[in-house]
């Protein structure tokens, strides 16, 4: 314990530099106004047009989703829309009505029914939120372990502890789908109020081993939570 002493404070002081030269490169890193059709395992061929002008969205694909996007400066016209969509051999067409300064006009595009729905599905929601949860808990339960936590009821409050704290930060973070910087950003304020808490309920909830050890747990659990939730980002669709 003694060497892990020696290092916390350097180590908390690497964090503090960390979190905030993240917080400098995203603090201005807001997207544009634009539409933005989710589809699920979409064909390699799949394009969208706006017809009239044949802009393109952009394409951007993650894991087994993928986002087209058109930002403002595609959007020129009174607010109506239509889409062209084809993958070589289809096209079909969609109607769509948005105010072209609003953000973040989100469509979830299904093709085998193809039905284009307003919003991001709640099915959706749910399944990242549950992956990036049980990402989180393996992550901490590893270090938990290597702590040397053995009891079972530091395991149950453990447990619990990190499903009610993680799971309130990812639906908070679901808030922001779509907007990576934006989830990055967020992700850093989530993690220091959960870093907080989580140091608070161990030390007082946990009493196997020292409260010097429950705090240094919680400092290295949350580091390796904000670093793997980071990674997460650039591995799932958001």
């Amino acid at each position: 314990m003694a060497v892990m002493k020696k290092y916390l404070l350097p180590l908390i002081c690497y964090v503090i530099l960390f979190i905030g030269l993240t917080i400098i490169c995203y603090a201005n890193a807001a997207e544009p106004p634009s539409i933005i059709i989710i589809i699920s395992n979409p064909p390699e061929n799949l394009s969208i047009y706006l017809e009239g002008s044949r802009v393109e969205a952009r394409m951007r694909k993650t894991a087994w989703e993928a986002q087209y996007t058109f930002y403002s400066q595609d959007l020129q016209g009174n607010g109506n829309y239509t889409l062209a969509i084809t993958d070589g051999d289809n096209g079909y067409f969609y109607d769509i009505d948005i105010p072209v300064q609003s953000y973040r006009n989100v469509f979830t595009l299904n093709l085998k029914n193809r039905t284009l729905t307003p919003g991001i599905l709640p099915a959706r929601s749910i399944i990242l939120v549950s992956l990036r949860v049980l990402f989180t808990l393996l992550i901490e339960g590893a270090v938990f372990w290597l702590f040397g936590f053995r009891g079972k009821r530091s395991w149950i409050l453990f447990i619990i502890l990190n499903l009610v704290t993680q799971g309130l930060l990812n639906v908070w973070l679901d808030s922001f789908a779509l907007t990576q910087s934006y989830l990055i950003f967020s992700l850093i304020i989530g993690e220091f109020f959960v870093f907080l808490t989580e140091i608070a309920a161990l030390a007082v909830l946990i009493k196997e081993h020292t409260v010097f050890r429950r705090i240094c747990h919680a400092v290295v659990a949350n580091i390796a939570s904000l670093i793997a939730g980071g990674f997460l980002i650039t591995l799932l669709p958001v």
